[in-house]
């Protein structure tokens, strides 16, 4: 019988039956994992799976085309559930509300896993305190051309920031090229506090890494260093928590370390099959983190001290918006990566010449937020381009509307969504 046409299997998970349709379908090719195999790996990490995600509002990333496919992000939870999953109605500053669907156990990871959900999404927040968060999330998002040393001595600089302010950072990789880091903090604290907390953490990050982190919010400002991301911390968003794997061809998962091997622990080393003889063997690294609950205090005194972030400038044209300080042009704007990639592959025919002066970091990837998945644009930034040489702005390679038909037209503005370290 072939995976299409494969019937569905019923899994017991702690007494409860959970259908798992099609399971057979193979979701990563490279390892031949399949959809049971997924299913089998979150019940087999459940403890520290759901240390990270338990008890959360969850956005379901639903990968239902695969990982070659974007994904698209659902807020609502599915009508047609069991009655034992759980929810919970968050309300955002545009009016709108989303009831979401909150794991509690194992039986709800498989049951969401089966979805399509590939990787974990949880807010920072429990389902009982919709408004206060419990978790700081430092996430260092690295520029192309940063090598893992480098995010590794910003995350080593990280934990000592934590630390003077009365904090207990545990790291994990991202399973993309970063590092995250949880931090435990009382609830009390609305989510504008904890931003502002975290953006007042990336501020001194970079004061004492100068060159090697930024907390500079506009990525062509950034140059080749690890931006401290913390609007991670903002209301709307959520980042892929603790083993969750992550829709790349090798299965990579999002792994809790222990400080001492942070260094080592490049991302590529784990992945679903090393992970599971991994927490087999000594269970999770960070078992101990809801012991550790802090303060945020000492951050926001440390806010008054360095006072308001600087702002860049305004434009001239009186709209109000940001004026780059760099010379920036727009080369694609596209529903997929891979065709924002292949705009940006013709761009750099038309200038050959141009293209050896170009770093690492001036090519500018940005996944951007859409209604329901995410669109992709591409800008560079002919800082290393002697002015003389510097094309001009043209019409887009690829110019895709991801807003057309719809009376919700995005701004699509400089403060998406980042492509890298998520």
């Amino acid at each position: 019988m072939s995976p299409k046409t494969e019937a569905a299997t019923t899994l017991e998970v702690d007494g409860r039956e959970v259908r798992i349709s099609n399971p057979g379908k193979v979701v990563f090719r490279e390892p031949g994992i399949t959809k049971l195999d997924l299913v089998q790996y979150y019940l087999s990490v459940a403890d520290g799976a759901l240390r990270g995600a338990g008890g959360r509002p969850m956005v379901l990333k639903r990968f239902v085309k695969g990982i070659d496919q974007e994904a698209f992000f659902q807020k609502r939870a599915p009508e047609k559930r069991p009655d034992w999953i759980d929810t919970a109605t968050l309300h955002y500053a545009s009016g709108n509300s989303a009831e979401e669907v909150v794991v509690r156990d194992a039986a709800a990871l498989a049951w969401v896993v089966n979805l399509g959900c590939i990787d974990l999404n949880p807010h920072p927040v429990r389902a009982e305190d919709l408004e206060h968060p419990d978790e700081l999330r430092v996430d260092l998002d690295p520029m192309p051309g940063v090598a893992w040393g480098q995010i590794v001595d910003v995350a080593m600089i990280a934990r000592e920031a934590l630390a003077d302010h009365g904090l207990v950072g545990w790291p994990k990789t991202s399973g993309s090229r970063g590092i995250h880091i949880s931090v435990r903090i009382e609830p009390r604290w609305n989510y504008r506090d904890v931003r502002l907390a975290a953006e007042t953490l990336a501020r001194e990050i970079e004061l004492r890494a100068p060159g090697l982190a930024t907390a500079r919010w506009w990525k062509e400002e950034r140059g080749e260093s690890v931006f401290v991301d913390f609007n991670q911390n903002a209301k709307d968003r959520t980042v892929a928590s603790a083993y969750s794997v992550r829709p790349l061809p090798d299965a990579r998962v999002s792994t809790p370390l222990d400080w001492d091997e942070v260094r080592g622990s490049h991302p590529e080393r784990f992945t679903v099959a090393t992970v599971l003889e991994r927490f087999a063997e000594r269970g999770d690294p960070a078992a101990g983190i809801d012991d550790a609950v802090g303060s945020l205090e000492a951050l926001l005194a440390r806010a008054e001290e360095l006072g308001p972030a600087e702002k860049p400038p305004s434009s001239k044209d009186g709209s109000g918006r940001r004026a780059s300080t760099m010379p920036l042009i727009e080369i694609a704007r596209a529903k997929t990566k891979d065709e924002a990639l292949e705009g940006l592959d013709r761009w750099k025919s038309k200038h050959p010449d141009v293209v050896p002066l170009l770093q690492p970091a001036d090519v500018l990837v940005d996944g951007m937020r859409g209604s329901s998945s995410l669109w992709y644009r591409i800008r560079v930034n002919l800082q290393h381009v002697p002015e003389a040489e510097r094309p001009e702005q043209a019409p887009l390679e690829i110019d895709y509307d991801p807003w057309a038909g719809r009376g919700d037209a995005g701004s699509g503005g400089d403060g998406g969504r980042g492509e890298a370290g998520r």
